[in-house]
C-alpha cells in the first residue's frame, strides 16, 4: 500500500556549454518532491544550435517550462490513481492528450516570441509561414512526473531516459527502435510533432517495487563514449555512487563529469535525475526481521 506524501527524491542536475557554442542551447528543471500533492517534475531540452534553428535556445526553454505546467497538473490527477477506471483515463490522456497539449503550448510560446521579436525584414519581403518560425525555435524534449501512484515519460528526438528499477535492472523504455542517423531527429518543430512523441506508462502499486534512479539527459553526455555500452556504464557508475555517498556526494562532481563529456561530445551537456532514498526500517520492522 502507497500513503500519499511519504515517497521522496533526492534530485540532481546541471548543464554545461559545449567548447565552441555559442551559447548553452539545452535548458533543465526539476521540482516537487513527488509526493500526492507535490509531483515530481524532470525534463531536459536540447535546442538543436543550427544557424536553420538560430532560436533553440529560446525553444528549449519554451519546451521546458510548457511541459512543467502540464506536468504539474497531470500529476497532480493522478493523486486518485487508485480509483477504479482512474488509471485508463489517465493513460488515455498520457499517450494521447498529452503530446498534443504540450506540442500546442510550445507552438504558441514560439509563435507568441516571435511576434514580439520580429526581426527587421526588407520591404516588401513576405511573412515567413508558421512552419519556418518554428523552425526557428526547434529543439528535442524529454520529461517525466513521478508520484507514490504512477511513473509516466515523454520523449521527442534524441537524448536519454534511463531507468535503475528496485533490483538493479537497468533500462532505457524510450530508446528508439532504431538510433537517428547524424545529426537528424525528431523535433517539436515538426508538422505532427505530436505524433512523434514516445510514452513511458508505468503504474507504481507497490512503492517497494518502483525505481530507484530516473536519469534524463541530453545527447551530448551519449555521444561522449566510444563504446556501445559507454552510456550504460556511466549509469550503473551514477547508481553505484548515489548508493554510497547519496546525491549531496555526487552534486559536487556533476558539473566535472559533465565537462569531460561536453569535451569528448563537442556539444551542450545536461543531466538530471531523482534517487529514491532507502527508508530506514521501522522499529516494526526491525524487530519481524529479528
Amino acid at each position: 500500500m502507497v500513503t500519499l506524501g511519504v515517497r521522496r527524491w533526492d534530485t540532481l542536475g546541471d548543464s554545461v556549454q559545449g567548447v565552441g557554442k555559442r551559447c548553452n542551447q539545452d535548458w533543465w528543471a526539476c521540482e516537487g518532491t513527488g509526493s500526492g500533492d507535490e509531483p515530481l517534475v524532470l525534463a531536459v531540452a536540447d535546442g538543436h544550435g543550427s544557424a536553420v534553428h538560430a532560436r533553440s535556445e529560446l525553444g528549449a526553454r519554451f519546451a521546458v517550462d510548457r511541459f512543467l505546467g502540464l506536468a504539474r497538473s497531470f500529476g497532480r490527477a493522478a493523486r486518485d490513481g487508485h480509483e477504479p477506471g482512474r488509471l485508463a483515463r489517465l493513460m488515455t490522456y498520457a499517450r494521447d492528450d498529452f503530446p498534443r497539449a504540450l506540442v500546442q503550448e510550445w507552438r504558441s510560446a514560439a509563435l507568441g516570441h516571435w511576434d514580439r521579436h520580429r526581426p527587421v525584414a526588407d520591404d516588401g519581403a513576405a511573412e515567413p509561414e508558421p512552419g519556418d518560425k518554428l523552425l526557428l525555435y526547434g529543439t528535442t524534449l524529454i520529461g517525466a512526473v513521478l508520484t507514490p501512484w504512477l511513473f509516466v515519460a515523454w520523449q521527442i528526438g534524441d537524448g536519454d531516459l534511463a531507468v535503475v528499477e528496485h533490483d538493479g535492472q537497468l533500462r532505457r523504455p524510450l530508446a528508439p527502435a532504431e538510433e537517428d542517423l547524424g545529426d537528424e531527429t525528431e523535433s517539436l518543430c515538426g508538422a505532427q510533432a505530436w505524433r512523434a512523441v514516445r510514452t513511458h506508462w508505468a503504474p507504481l502499486f507497490d512503492e517497494a517495487r518502483g525505481p530507484r534512479l530516473v536519469v534524463l539527459s541530453t545527447d551530448g553526455l551519449s555521444k561522449s563514449f566510444a563504446a556501445a555500452d559507454g552510456y550504460r556504464e556511466f549509469v550503473e557508475g551514477l547508481d553505484g555512487r548515489l548508493a554510497r555517498e547519496g546525491a549531496a556526494g555526487v552534486k559536487a562532481v556533476l558539473p566535472e563529469w559533465l565537462r569531460q563529456a561536453s569535451q569528448y561530445s563537442g556539444d551542450d551537456t545536461t543531466l538530471v535525475a531523482a534517487l529514491r532514498p532507502v527508508r530506514p526500517a521501522s522499529a516494526t520492522e526491525q524487530k519481524t526481521e529479528s
